[in-house]
């Protein structure tokens, strides 16, 4: 089945600790995207997503307004991050693992997701229900030089995704 990511009851939240005293929290206000979902072959199964990288919420507008900076993510330069599953896993009971591309910075990295599948609903208007979480090492993705070395090298995405179904399944995907 065809979802398309509802961007008002989706988030994508990070987490990275600072001076190995604090944790900095954050979240991206806008995801977008779609998803496709075989229960009978999970390896079918795929998704497509990315977040307007200015939507960026720390609670803190001079933080955040450093971070849509070039000392950081350059939202100018590279408005959206973009995630692209190229393998879904089932793992056991509502657990999965998927393995895709994250853009981010102009580089492309491998990143695996292990994801909850927690519910589908069967009304008409049907809906599926997802976590994920991830740690990414920053320095893969370019910004060895870019964040200040109070900052920890890894950070923690997560995820939670809920995604409305397509009435007609024939939509291609995005890219």
């Amino acid at each position: 089945m065809l979802w398309e990511i509802d961007s008002n009851r989706s988030r994508v939240s990070f987490a990275i600790r600072v001076m190995s005293i604090t944790t900095t929290r954050g979240s991206f206000g806008t995801l977008q995207g779609q998803l496709h979902i075989d229960e009978q072959t999970p390896a079918n199964s795929w998704v497509e997503a990315e977040v307007d990288v200015a939507s960026i919420n720390t609670h803190n507008r001079m933080r955040d307004n450093h971070l849509r900076s070039n000392a950081f993510f350059a939202v100018k330069k590279y408005p959206t991050n973009a995630f692209k599953s190229t393998e879904v896993e089932h793992i056991g009971g509502s657990a999965y693992k998927v393995t895709g591309t994250l853009a981010l910075l102009g580089t492309t990295k491998s990143i695996t997701f292990d994801v909850t599948y927690n519910a589908q609903s069967s009304r008409v208007d049907a809906y599926a229900n997802l976590t994920a979480r991830a740690t990414i090492n920053r320095e893969d993705l370019g910004w060895s030089m870019l964040v200040h070395s109070a900052a920890d090298k890894t950070a923690t995405i997560e995820i939670a995704l809920v995604a409305v179904q397509k009435v007609d399944s024939a939509y291609p995907r995005l890219t």
